[in-house]
C-alpha cells in the first residue's frame, strides 16, 4: 500500500528539527513485514501492525498515512500551540474510525490494529502520542531514558510490582497489548510533552528492536554515529540476536535549520 506524501509548510517559530533515519526490516523467521515509519524534519512515527491476512500491513499503513496528511495542518505555521496539539492528538480518533470502516467492509480484516508512537516538534518541545507498545527513547548525554510508556500487560504486572524485570522475557503474556489501535474507538490517549535541548538524539522503535536489544546496548550501539549509521547498527544487532520479529527504527538528531527539502518520507509498510 502506497501513499503520496502531503505538501507541508515548515514553520518559521520553530528552529530546532529532526535530522533523521530510518528503516524496515523483516524478521528472520517472518514471511512478512506489518511495521512502518516516516520521517519529516518536524515529524517522525513508527507503527507495528498486527492482524491475520494483510491486516496488519494494512492497518500500519492507514495509521502512517493519515497521520501523514493530518500533519500538513498540526505543523501549520497558522496554527497555535493548543489547537494543534488537539488536531494532532485526535489523529488517533480518525485513525481508529478508518480501522473498523477497513474491517466492516472486509472480514478477512477482522481483528486488524496497529500501535503508533510518533513524536512532533513544535516550539522547541518534542510531543508524543504514543498507544502500544512501540517505544520512544531519548539519548541526551550519557543517558537513555525511555519516554513512552509500554501498554503492555507486562508493563501493569511491573508497576504493580507483581514480576521483576528479569522475568519479563520468560513470561506467557509478555507481547499481549493492553492498549491498541483496533477500531474498537474507546480509546483515551493523553500527549506529553518534552522540552528539547541541543544534542538530544531521539530512538523510535517497534517491539522487535526493544525485545531483543536492553536499552543500554541500544545507547551503546548508537554512540558517536551518524543517524545513518546507528539505524545499521541497530538492524544488524538485532539479525545477529535471531531477529524474531521485524524491526523498524528510526533515529532522529536535532538540528537548528531546516532542510531544504521537507517532504514525508515512508519507510515500510506505507512505502510498499
Amino acid at each position: 500500500m502506497k501513499f503520496d506524501a502531503p505538501s507541508v509548510r515548515l514553520s518559521d517559530m520553530d528552529s530546532l528539527y529532526f535530522l533523521s533515519a530510518a528503516r524496515s526490516a523483516v524478521g528472520l523467521i517472518r514471511n512478512g513485514n506489518e511495521d512502518g515509519a516516516l520521517t519529516h524534519p518536524q515529524l517522525i512515527a513508527v507503527a507495528d501492525g498486527m492482524g491475520g491476512h494483510a491486516g496488519g500491513e494494512i492497518a500500519s499503513a492507514i495509521a502512517l498515512e493519515i497521520l501523514a496528511r493530518r500533519s500538513a495542518v498540526f505543523t501549520d505555521v497558522e496554527m497555535d500551540k493548543d489547537s494543534a496539539d488537539d488536531y494532532y492528538n485526535s489523529t488517533i480518533d480518525e485513525i481508529d474510525g478508518a480501522l473498523k470502516v477497513a474491517s466492516d467492509d472486509d472480514p478477512a480484516l477482522s481483528g486488524l490494529g496497529t500501535t503508533l508512537t510518533a513524536l512532533f516538534i513544535r516550539d522547541n518541545q518534542a510531543v508524543l502520542l504514543h498507544v502500544g507498545d512501540s517505544r520512544a527513547y531519548r539519548i541526551r548525554g550519557a543517558s537513555i531514558e525511555q519516554l513512552s510508556v509500554d501498554h503492555t500487560v507486562m508493563q501493569e504486572l511491573l508497576n504493580a510490582g507483581t514480576i521483576t524485570q528479569a522475568e519479563v522475557a520468560e513470561h506467557p503474556q509478555r507481547s499481549m497489548l493492553t492498549q491498541a489501535l483496533m477500531g474498537s474507538q474507546a480509546l483515551s490517549i493523553g500527549l506529553h510533552i518534552f522540552e528539547l535541548k541541543a544534542g538530544d538524539r531521539f530512538i523510535l522503535c517497534s517491539d522487535g528492536l526493544s525485545g531483543v536489544l536492553t536499552d543500554k546496548e541500544i545507547k551503546s550501539l548508537v554512540k558517536s554515529q551518524t543517524p545513518q549509521d546507528a539505524v545499521a547498527a541497530l538492524v544488524d544487532a538485532t539479525y545477529i540476536n535471531g531477529a524474531p520479529d521485524n524491526v523498524t527504527i528510526v533515529v532522529a538528531d536535532l538540528a537548528d535549520s531546516a532542510p531544504e527539502q521537507a517532504e514525508i518520507e515512508f519507510f515500510g509498510t506505507a512505502a510498499s
